[in-house]
């Protein structure tokens, strides 16, 4: 079998400057209107958690979260496309919840797409329930905008 499309093993790692090159391919292959590089320096500068998920020094998926008082709110995950539709986003998800309960958080937040049906059934796979929808939240091409389906899932 193809060792790229089948990796052994995978672990995690921060999310840093040095790995955003390979972060923002990733980010730019996966979206329409992908987070950039500003984007992510940001979400470093202010120290929320962000890893990568690694086999050898492939990035295979990322994610951003942010901790609040009794939450955590995911800004953005994403599964490299080649590896996508094989259990790496609950990977990711599983980790963030563990880390969410370590902080104290009692909830997990997140935006979808309404159009993304593919990221809602793993959110709901997950265990997190739609509880709103965010009119014309995201940017959808040529001044249209996209309403967001807001999720949480208890801890």
């Amino acid at each position: 079998m193809n060792a790229v499309l089948q990796p052994v093993e995978a672990r995690f790692e921060p999310l840093t400057r040095e790995r955003l090159d390979a972060v923002l391919a990733v980010e730019q292959s996966a979206y329409a209107h992908p987070w950039v590089r500003a984007n992510f320096i940001d979400a470093l500068d202010a120290g929320y958690q962000a890893q990568v998920l690694l086999a050898g020094d492939l990035p295979l998926g990322y994610f951003v979260a942010m901790k609040g008082v009794d939450e955590v709110h995911l800004l953005n995950i994403t599964v490299a496309p080649a590896y996508q539709r094989r259990g790496w986003a609950m990977v990711m998800l599983d980790a963030l919840a563990i880390w969410a309960r370590g902080q104290g958080a009692g909830w997990l937040w997140l935006e979808v797409r309404v159009g993304n049906l593919r990221a809602i059934q793993i959110y709901e796979a997950h265990g997190f329930q739609r509880v709103g929808l965010r009119k014309a939240y995201y940017p959808a091409g040529r001044g249209a905008r996209e309403d967001a389906i807001v999720m949480s899932r208890k801890l």
